[in-house]
């Protein structure tokens, strides 16, 4: 069964959730239930767990110590403080409070792979993931605690903390209170763990997961901007739409630049600007400059790098991440694939991704500012050059964040730090890549927030020609909160306010309303 999102529900079966559900529930505080079919699966392999907690011979995780202390056999008195000793030593993490929808996200991913039957949990343990969920309870996760192998171990257990009835959370307002008195003030029984089940709830991929879905979620949004943007710099510079016409973009078939270069062609249509110098002997410019002539093949490199790394997602999504495993013919079998290389790699390569587009971005709006190669606009589009500075110091702003992303750019994923005894000897290093990602995604939305801004700025002062339909529903899309060309003002609550107008999806909104939808 594939769990499916109706109305303000996600149904957790014992198939794989969808990037659709993720963000339902960790954005949208959408309800959570198991399916029956994944109660009669969760119910199926506890039998299997609890025929051997009775066993002489050691099983890892039912009667055995963890990691390097696998070899102590644990007798059956002492397994329930063994499982709370698990969660209680595991939630070590330090550092800044987790976000909101991150740790929802985490929190219902590790409830998918429980809802699979594949960890041999009780029925009440996954109950216990949705009931907190769905009384909008976060666990406080912090920062620093995850290695990426072994499952994101100390975020996990923040989570498996708070089920226990221990530890804090924040209440849905944000109010941060004790796990216990949350628990009962929303009628929700502490879990008492029993065998297995506290490794079972601290062994996933979840955190790095749910962080690289909701980035996915936030570049659809960005990358169809990235073109708007890029459209409004070419036409307020004078350039040419031309070498975006599909049969040249067609001699290269990569699909992502074949998206971009159709967006940019939708967008540029029927614009004023361009007619204005597309008559050769009056233009004498014979090629744009690389940012402006080869946005498609940056841009749809991008996309191509998103398009993988969805397919990664989607692969991990259909997971089941544990050690050990009941496996569907009843046998618990360790194994290794709690190792987060595949999705750290993919976080990486993001960030580079992430980090190119946005240094694009910043090389187009660096050319608006300059007179010498913007075309005949004022220096820094300045109202007053010399008595005012225009978006001379918003381009620092982008330049800076810029910097920033290239250095977060630089893999996690190639580290690794020997852990517990040297028995974790090579870890993926995948919720720090997750985390840098995060921070990449924010800088670009940024990046190409200050890029429209200064672009609009440009179109305005090429009146009386007038931009193409698309464009222009950008600009008074933005000239709702911002003001257009006039003496300097203080310029970083605009920043602010276009930075919403990206991050919430309202300028890729007045552009579709133009050209319809934009891939």
């Amino acid at each position: 069964m594939t769990s499916t999102t109706t109305a303000a529900t996600v149904t957790v079966g014992t198939g794989a959730l969808s990037p659709a559900d993720v963000v339902a529930v960790a954005r949208d505080d959408a309800r959570v239930e198991l399916s029956p079919e994944a109660v009669a699966e969760i119910r199926r392999s506890r039998e299997v767990i609890a025929g051997l907690a009775g066993d002489t011979v050691p099983h890892y995780g039912v009667s055995t110590g963890f990691g390097a202390l696998a070899n102590r056999h644990i007798p059956h008195d002492l397994r329930a403080q063994l499982q709370r000793s698990l969660v209680r030593s595991h939630a070590a993490g330090s550092g800044p409070e987790v976000e909101r929808e991150v740790v929802r996200a985490t929190m219902l991913l590790r409830l998918s792979t429980l809802a699979t039957g594949r960890t041999g949990v009780r029925l009440e343990t996954a109950q216990a993931y949705a009931d907190l969920l769905n009384a909008g309870l976060t666990p406080v996760v912090h920062e620093y605690g995850s290695l990426g192998c072994s499952g994101d171990l100390a975020p996990l257990a923040h989570c498996a903390l708070a089920v226990m009835g221990e530890g804090e959370v924040r209440t849905r307002d944000g109010e941060l209170v004790d796990a216990e008195k949350a628990l009962q003030n929303n009628g929700i029984q502490p879990v008492q763990l029993a065998e297995k089940e506290g490794l079972a709830l601290i062994n996933g991929t979840d955190g790095m997961l749910g962080m690289l879905v909701l980035a996915l979620a936030d570049l659809q949004r960005l990358l169809p901007t990235a073109d708007i943007t890029a459209a409004m710099s070419v036409e307020g510079q004078l350039g040419t739409d031309d070498v975006f016409a599909a049969d040249l973009q067609q001699l290269r078939p990569h699909p992502g630049q074949q998206q971009s270069a159709s967006n940019l062609r939708k967008i540029m249509r029927d614009s004023q600007i361009r007619e204005s110098h597309r008559d050769p002997h009056a233009c004498t410019r014979v090629q744009d400059a690389y940012s402006l002539r080869c946005s498609p093949q940056v841009a749809g490199a991008v996309r191509d790098t998103v398009a993988h790394a969805t397919t990664v997602a989607e692969r991990e999504l259909a997971a089941a991440v544990d050690n050990p495993v009941v496996t569907l013919d009843g046998r618990v079998e360790s194994n290794g694939n709690f190792h987060g290389a595949p999705v750290a790699y993919v976080l990486d390569f993001l960030a580079i991704a992430v980090a190119d587009l946005a240094s694009i971005s910043e090389r187009r709006t660096d050319r608006f500012l300059d007179a010498a190669r913007n075309h005949g606009l004022r220096p820094f589009l300045a109202d007053d050059p010399g008595v005012d500075s225009g978006h001379m110091i918003a381009q620092y702003t982008q330049a800076a964040i810029v910097s920033e992303l290239k250095r977060l750019a630089a893999p996690a994923s190639v580290d690794s730090i020997p852990s517990s005894a040297m028995q974790e000897d090579h870890v993926s290093m995948g919720w720090s890549a997750a985390r840098k990602l995060r921070r990449s995604i924010d800088g670009l939305t940024r990046v190409l927030a200050i890029e429209l801004l200064t672009a609009a700025r440009a179109l305005d002062l090429r009146a009386p020609h007038a931009p193409a339909p698309a464009t222009a529903a950008v600009v008074a899309a933005l000239r709702e909160d911002v003001r257009g060309p006039g003496p300097d003002r203080h310029l970083a609550p605009e920043i602010e306010a276009v930075v919403q107008l990206v991050a919430d999806g309202r300028a890729l909104a007045a552009a579709e309303s133009v050209t319809g939808s934009l891939a």
